[in-house]
């Protein structure tokens, strides 16, 4: 069986490695189908709004034998044929739940009248309830302004966080990639869109944005100096982020999912709590589609732009001549991102003129590079050939050369 943490921590450290910005152009590929497949079903089937959107009569008939739909159905068109057909809809194991248009008080009167006789119950099991037009309008307009003050308050505070308007833009642009998504699911399946539906909306941005929000924070830790070395590119250093927050993305994807799951597919289809299927389809899309946009979505497309600038694209392209020179070698696997090496990490001090080469063709951030720190550090002269190495103490102060056997100094 595979070792989870081994290959989380082989990820993190850079041994093993997915190369998520390199191949963005698939990933934008993917997320723009589905995302087009959504408008077309939007613009051509529409969402299914509930009465609390539309405004209407609502039936509810208990203790009924069968859950079908039909005898209500024609039990309503006998009262008011003119009418809309009405949504029926089963609630649990022995209740069905009837919705109409706008009826009067008589005609609601008749209509209970009529659904009792056709399930076989008392006239007393059948309840109705009438939700205004104004009030479904009030609600749809919250509901948006909701959404948009959402979207906004977002943008701005990521914007001061990150202190880039880039990763604003490219985290706003996977939040509505993961309400579309949503919404186009809604209107495939045919779910009704309930207030509930839209609370699931609004936790499902919530959800997307934090789990982007981890992954850009360790893109910025990441990417912080960068630029001051030549051990890898700034969108590789995107990369190295991504795989390091991965095995986390995952995991958090996962333990938020079974829950939901359990919901939506025990309670609602097979126990029949209809109510529940509304917040629940909502969540288990949403947090789907927020767990590939902060991964396959927003990094890329903020690696993208970030590369437009100039002095990251000269910066690549110095790294790019260093390696096809053969000046400076790749990352070394199993090193972790700006760890230091050879000479850092053995305590010892390379000359003046050995740290002008280090730096040249590493640069301070990263330390310095893997064969020329070894050279360096194990053989006891600077990187010219001059001098002696002064090793450093505990305390980081230089100590005198130590002698070597012969009185060599060391």
């Amino acid at each position: 069986m595979p070792d989870f943490a081994a290959f989380g921590n082989d990820l993190y450290t850079g041994k093993r490695s997915f190369d998520f910005v390199g191949t963005r152009r698939r990933w934008y590929a993917v997320a723009a189908v589905l995302v087009l497949a959504s408008v077309v079903l939007l613009l051509t089937r529409g969402l299914n709004p509930g009465i609390e959107f539309r405004g209407g009569s609502e039936f509810r008939v208990s203790g009924v034998s069968t859950t079908d739909g039909a005898p209500g159905t024609d039990a309503v068109v006998s009262v008011v044929p003119e009418a809309e057909p009405p949504r029926t809809s089963s609630i649990g194991d022995d209740a069905v739940r009837i919705q109409t248009e706008r009826l009067d008080a008589d005609e609601t009167e008749e209509v209970s009248t009529a659904l009792a006789q056709a399930y076989g119950v008392e006239p007393s099991a059948v309840t109705s309830s009438f939700v205004g037009p104004t009030w479904g309008q009030d609600v749809t307009d919250k509901a948006v302004r909701g959404l948009v003050i959402f979207l906004l308050l977002a943008g701005a505070v990521l914007a001061v966080y990150f202190r880039t308007w880039k990763m604003a833009v490219t985290a706003m642009v996977a939040l509505v990639h993961d309400v579309v998504l949503t919404a186009g699911v809604y209107s495939l399946s045919g779910f009704e869109v309930t207030p509930a539906t839209v609370v699931g909306f609004l936790t499902i941005l919530g959800y997307s944005l934090y789990d982007t929000v981890v992954v850009f924070d360790k893109v910025r830790e990441n990417t912080q100096h960068v630029l001051t070395g030549t051990r890898r590119t700034y969108a590789e250093a995107v990369n190295l982020a991504v795989n390091q927050t991965l095995v986390r993305s995952i995991n958090t994807s996962v333990v938020a999912l079974l829950p939901i799951a359990s919901i939506l597919f025990i309670g609602a289809f097979v126990l029949g709590a209809g109510t529940l299927r509304d917040i629940a389809l909502s969540l288990f899309v949403g947090i789907l589609a927020g767990a590939y946009s902060s991964i396959f979505l927003a990094p890329p497309l903020f690696a993208q732009l970030m590369e437009r600038e100039p002095r990251i694209a000269e910066h690549a392209r110095r790294v790019r001549e260093l390696r096809a020179s053969g000046g400076q070698r790749r990352p070394r696997a199993g090193r972790q991102a700006g760890a230091p090496a050879g000479a850092a990490a053995s305590g010892s001090t390379p000359s003046r003129a050995a740290t002008a080469v280090l730096e040249r063709v590493d640069g301070p951030e990263d330390g310095v590079e893997d064969g020329v720190a070894d050279g360096v550090a194990g053989g006891g002269v600077d990187a010219d050939g001059a001098g002696p190495v002064l090793r450093r103490s505990s305390g980081g102060q230089r100590s005198q050369p130590v002698r070597r056997p012969g009185g060599r100094r060391r």
